[in-house]
């Protein structure tokens, strides 16, 4: 290959487009192209969402920033900066959700919710039961879903498959004793019970 009759080979050639390969694998985010697990009714709202930003969201930024250039002078116009600057934010939340949809594993447990397989075992998308054996909150029931990264909600008590206390109960099963790092130290808790809803 030569490039306005440079050949390849070249010191210049080599050097510079080793640089840009290395800038370009730098820059890339391997982050983003790892497995997305996901529940079905995660991966439906996440469509919901990028549905509602690109059929709804932006086109009525983009009546607004036209309406707002149409005025005249942009330099000092609130709505066509704040327009813009929206519009941006939902152009980089469009493009961060097809990523996540892109890399999506929809994690559907039909199986184990209908008892099929092993049901009594913790698995992505599980509904855990468990309590503490030993401290001052020993016997207090906690319940917590395991879900995607993307769905987390500590009001629901939605933790990602990530995080340590799911990390601990996965692949135990019904009465099983597992030891998880609090930041007062190791505590047992025991599983009262395993659910697929």
């Amino acid at each position: 290959m030569r490039l306005a009759g440079i050949e390849p080979t070249t010191p210049w050639f080599v050097a510079k487009y080793s640089i840009q390969l290395s800038y370009s694998r730098n820059r890339h985010n391997y982050a983003m192209e790892e497995k997305n697990y996901i529940t079905p009714p995660g991966h439906e709202r996440i469509k919901a969402e990028l549905l509602k930003l690109l059929n709804v969201d932006r086109p009525e930024i983009v009546q607004v920033v036209h309406w707002a250039a149409s005025n005249g002078d942009r330099s000092e116009n609130g709505d066509y900066i704040y327009g813009k600057k929206r519009l941006r934010e939902i152009d980089r939340r469009i493009r961060f959700l097809n990523k996540r949809l892109e890399f999506a594993v929809v994690v559907d447990n039909l199986a184990r919710k209908n008892g099929d397989g092993d049901a009594d075992q913790v698995f992505f998308g599980a509904t855990v039961t468990y309590s503490p054996l030993e401290g001052s909150e020993a016997g207090k029931e906690t319940v917590i879903t395991i879900v995607g990264v993307d769905e987390v909600d500590l009001e629901k008590n939605h933790v990602s498959w990530v995080s340590p206390i799911a990390k601990a109960l996965i692949k135990a099963k019904l009465g099983d004793s597992v030891v998880i790092q609090t930041p007062t130290g190791p505590c047992e808790i025991e599983i009262l019970a395993v659910q697929y809803l």
